[in-house]
């Protein structure tokens, strides 16, 4: 990406405006021969796609300029003209970048712009750019080389955060935390071993775009409006050019297929959905119910009327968002159902969708980071809420049935001492060995190490546990692998 980069600075410093043919240029849109009259005004404004397809531009270039290599390599183009257009998409790119472009109100979108500019700049040469390939393949091709982009981008900000989280739990490895079902205090866990549970769903949701973007690596120029060129065409060499490993092989698919989308908005929305969760417990934990963590000042907003408020609206907003990008992958889908092969202008509304989904995930991942990075944890609330609510009864119910007792047995019996003690007004830990015997005389004196919140978090050891030990292990191999 950089090597690229770095040959674009190198053609904004060296292309100057190239020299424009005296000759006359064609008025009107390019497809206008077939029509008698001009296109409605009305029409023009509701089918133009140029306010969300003009950041396109950069791969409609990209994608432009290997095509003119790919003619002159047919022989459909000299090397003379194949250079000049390439010098004139060079400059308008340069334009584009500068935010000089002329747009036009009769632009219909980003593709006819540039091929537009580019005919006013170098004459009616403009006008070959497009043998051999239609809007259909171009859109499907920037689309790809858009996606391969912005797909890495996304992986790289999920493996940001997974080094947040991991730092976190690295930092908290010894703050004890109650564990919850159904939002009830359940059993003790290390917070530690609560925050990598989400750099587990963010390495999923990082492997979700990996797969997709190893789909979409396939180049679709070259399969025209629906059925292919008429040009001897070399799309290998065209892919080559794009760095695409392979090409498309139905014409037919490849113009009509937003797969790719529909599958980056499914992926999108899953990492939204785990974001959503952990703001959730987040606006939760922040509650003066709770006071597990603080929000940092800088990440939450108060209220115009009352003074001592202090809102957690990043993750409000992000369990908000969330919504929105399923919206868009309902959308697309619905959007997609009922085409008929092959192309049709409906794919015209995946973009508005696509964009904004990729944009909002991308500033939610943004936020969180950040946002966790700056999280204070209240280990001393967190500590004692861990030590209430009945939290030790499972290791009553295990102790049971490692002393040859049924565990439905021991599961009733259990449920006996969670009431007794509910009604003495005593927690679990406060009672003693008689207590205890008076429900089941399987109770011995070691019953009472059980009755520790250490202990029943250091006996959970096996892989996947929340042992310290197992818990400090998997945060070992987690910043081995996230390094650098």
């Amino acid at each position: 990406m950089a090597k690229s980069q770095s040959a674009g600075a190198r053609a904004r410093k060296s292309v100057t405006a190239p020299q424009r043919s005296r000759r006359a240029l064609p008025k009107g849109k390019a497809w206008g021969g077939r029509f008698a009259e001009q296109t409605d005004r009305l029409v023009e404004q509701f089918t133009s796609s140029l306010a969300c397809d003009r950041r396109l531009y950069p791969y409609d270039i990209q994608g432009s300029i290997a095509h003119c290599r790919t003619l002159e390599r047919a022989g459909v183009l000299t090397a003379r003209e194949s250079a000049q257009l390439v010098r004139g998409l060079q400059f308008v790119k340069v334009e584009l970048d500068g935010g000089r472009f002329p747009f036009s109100p009769q632009d219909e979108d980003i593709h006819m712009a540039i091929e537009r500019r580019l005919t006013e700049l170098i004459g009616p040469l403009g006008g070959k750019l497009h043998t051999g390939r239609s809007r259909n393949d171009q859109v499907a091709l920037d689309l790809r080389l858009f996606l391969r982009d912005v797909l890495s981008t996304l992986m790289g900000q999920l493996q940001e955060f997974r080094r947040v989280l991991v730092g976190q739990a690295r930092a908290h490895l010894d703050v004890v935390m109650p564990g919850y079902t159904h939002l009830q205090r359940a059993q003790p866990v290390l917070l530690a071993h609560h925050f990598l549970a989400y750099v587990e769903m963010f390495d999923r949701d990082r492997g979700r775009l990996h797969d997709c973007r190893q789909r979409l690596d396939v180049m679709p120029l070259g399969s025209g409006a629906l059925a292919g060129s008429n040009y001897p065409v070399d799309r290998r060499y065209t892919a080559a050019l794009l760095e695409f490993p392979a090409v498309t092989q139905n014409s037919l698919d490849a113009v009509s297929d937003r797969d790719a989308v529909v599958e980056t908005l499914s992926a999108l929305s899953l990492i939204m959905m785990h974001l959503s969760r952990l703001s959730e417990e987040l606006i939760l934990w922040a509650s003066q119910e709770f006071r597990y963590v603080d929000l940092p000042d800088t990440f939450c907003t108060g209220s115009s009327m009352m003074p001592q408020k202090k809102n957690p609206d990043v993750p409000e907003l992000v369990r908000g968002k969330t919504g929105r990008v399923y919206g868009h992958l309902m959308g697309t889908l619905t959007l997609l159902k009922g085409l008929p092969l092959s192309y049709n202008r409906d794919l015209q509304e995946d973009k508005e969708a696509l964009f904004d989904a990729v944009d909002t995930t991308g500033q939610s991942l943004a936020l969180c980071t950040e946002l966790m990075r700056r999280l204070v944890v209240n280990k001393t609330v967190l500590a004692e809420a861990a030590e209430g609510g009945g939290m030790l009864a499972t290791e009553l119910a295990d102790y049971l049935v490692t002393k040859g007792v049924p565990f439905r047995e021991a599961h009733s019996i259990t449920g006996q001492i969670v009431r007794f003690s509910l009604e003495q007004q005593r927690p679990l830990q406060q009672l003693t060995l008689k207590d205890l015997r008076g429900f089941s005389a399987h109770f011995g004196e070691d019953v009472l190490s059980c009755l520790t919140v250490r202990g029943a978090i250091d006996r959970k050891g096996q892989i996947g546990g929340t042992a310290r030990r197992r818990v400090e292990a998997r945060i070992k191999e987690l910043e081995k692998a996230l390094k650098g």
